[in-house]
């Protein structure tokens, strides 16, 4: 292989942090970061594959189905691209026999799932990653992401004793969720969408917490809507964590003054909410954001999805935004 070749191979296998992310220049020292890239060296097979194309063998691949939910199911998908088809469990001949499937049936069985199964296999998961980081995992609130969803998907979650609601669009969440929380006042919903200014009325009105503030201006308006209802939803700056151009939130250089204006107003801050690059690894990003809280003594944390939420309860997160592992079996499973 010519030289030029393996340099641009080697530059383009250099992780986020080795390429030089401003955001991370900005906070984080990659020379003391705890989180590193692990690059697995070749196999000689794998090598001699390489060279000799013609011996190549090609394996099936398993195809992974992705339903348009949330950006969560779409890094889930695109972190497993890579792997090849697995055999499961009860695709053996003999699994039924062993009791293989039954003892793993959470992770291998495509019997269908309650509601109430999946949430509680979702919290099991929280607390046992909140004792890893040796945290309490009470202090982790797990909100159900329940946008398109139905009012029976809902209330089948209320039923199995979930509280936190999430929603990112003000339009849906009024069509749905009145007469709910009219039935169920001891129910907290969440805005984790972005909003625009004039959508704050009703905002504040229906959203006991708003995670996606991102600019001064909407600061403004919810304030002063606030103030005409006599209602102050607590408030999530939200941080442009991957400094991307067709994503809400602010730039890490303005997250000191967003937050000190935020402190300012009568609104309480709750924290800091970020949603990392999709097709990358989040954890970094996640660190990022609890570094940031700290710079800024700030406790909430409000990130991880359905794809991810493990690593942000293991890096500090207070509250996860889990949407489409609440309602739907796992497609891979």
């Amino acid at each position: 292989m010519a030289a030029s070749a393996i340099e641009r191979r080697q530059k383009d296998e250099r992780s986020p942090l080795e390429k030089g992310l401003p955001q991370f220049a900005a906070v984080v020292n990659p020379d003391e970061f705890a989180i590193r890239f692990v690059k697995h060296p070749q196999s000689t097979r794998a090598r001699d594959s390489a060279e000799r194309p013609d011996k190549r063998r090609s394996l099936p691949r398993r195809k992974i189905a992705m339903k348009d939910e949330d950006t969560g199911s779409a890094r889930q998908v695109a972190n497993c691209s890579h792997s090849i088809g697995r055999t499961l469990v009860h695709d053996e001949p003999l699994a039924g026999h062993c009791g293989l499937a039954a003892l793993h049936r959470a992770s291998y069985s495509r019997i269908p799932m309650s509601s109430a199964d999946r949430r509680q296999q979702i919290l099991d998961s929280i607390a046992a990653s909140a004792r890893i980081a040796r945290r309490d995992p009470d202090d982790v609130t797990l909100i159900a992401v329940s946008k398109t969803r139905s009012a029976e998907e809902i209330k089948a979650l209320i039923e199995a004793g979930q509280r936190d609601f999430g929603e990112s669009r003000v339009q849906e969440a009024q069509s749905k969720w009145p007469e709910i929380l009219s039935a169920r006042p001891d129910l907290r919903l969440h805005c984790v969408g972005r909003l625009q200014s004039n959508k704050a009325a009703d905002a504040v009105r229906l959203f006991d917490s708003i995670h996606s503030l991102d600019r001064p201006s909407l600061l403004d308006a919810l304030v002063k809507e606030a103030e005409k209802a006599d209602r102050c939803p607590s408030i999530y700056v939200q941080v442009n964590i991957g400094d991307e151009a067709q994503k809400g939130g602010c730039a890490i250089e303005h997250v000191g003054s967003l937050v000190a204006a935020v402190r300012a107003s009568p609104l309480p801050l709750a924290g800091l909410m970020c949603i990392p690059p999709l097709g990358l690894e989040p954890a970094p990003f996640f660190a990022l954001l609890a570094k940031l809280a700290e710079e800024h003594d700030v406790e909430g944390l409000s990130m991880g999805m359905s794809a991810d939420y493990r690593e942000a309860v293991l890096l500090g997160a207070t509250a996860v935004r889990v949407g489409t592992a609440l309602f739907e079996d796992d497609p891979q499973a």
